[in-house]
């Protein structure tokens, strides 16, 4: 159907003039994996959180850690603040929705731990709740942000912002992003279970 066609394609341009658009902050990206690499190899746990789409990016790279990406090896410490609806709904009613991310970082993360949130528009007020959380604790965060980064842009120690208006874009670019880290926190294990054997 030609419709269909048109839609498709057009999609596909769009991604990848977003994609074109990102490539000048892959430097980027590469710090934000290493951070990563660097948490976990030495014990920390990462913690994650989004709304919506956001969301869904924050579990899953929670559950690729605590499962597997592509290669079997011992489970990694991840927990995705977004996953559990009492608690968000508890947190969210006794103290509103903007704490529903924080309250849970000042009870869990510890310094040595990391943040790594997803905000298409980097202006939402749990995200920037739970970056400043985060800050006041001495726990580095990340941050995968779109458009121009937002206030979040500032709060997080690495931001890495996909330039593009396209909130779907942006969310395709940003499971790309976390495919990335977790490539790099598999090679990296190899590597150090390659030089201990």
């Amino acid at each position: 159907m030609k419709g269909i066609e048109s839609i498709v394609r057009a999609s596909a341009q769009e991604l990848e003039e977003a994609l074109l658009l990102a490539q000048e902050s892959f430097p980027t990206l590469e710090t934000a994996a290493a951070l990563c690499v660097q948490t976990l190899e030495r014990g920390g746990t990462l913690f994650t959180a989004g709304n919506g789409g956001s969301a869904a990016d924050a579990l899953h790279i929670a559950e690729e850690l605590l499962g597997r990406y592509r290669s079997d090896r011992p489970p990694l410490p991840a927990v995705s603040l977004a996953a559990d609806p009492t608690t968000l709904t508890c947190i969210g009613n006794d103290f509103g929705f903007s704490e529903v991310f924080s309250r849970q970082l000042a009870a869990l993360a510890r310094p040595g731990d990391l943040f790594l949130c997803f905000s298409t528009s980097g202006a939402s007020a749990n995200i920037l709740s739970a970056l400043r959380m985060a800050k006041s604790r001495s726990i580095q965060s990340i941050a995968f942000l779109g458009k121009d980064g937002g206030p979040a842009a500032a709060e997080a120690d690495v931001a890495w912002i996909v330039p593009s208006r396209s909130t779907a874009r942006i969310q395709e670019l940003h499971t790309w992003g976390l495919h990335v880290i977790l490539e790099c926190v598999e090679t990296a294990l190899r590597k150090l279970e390659f030089a201990r054997s």
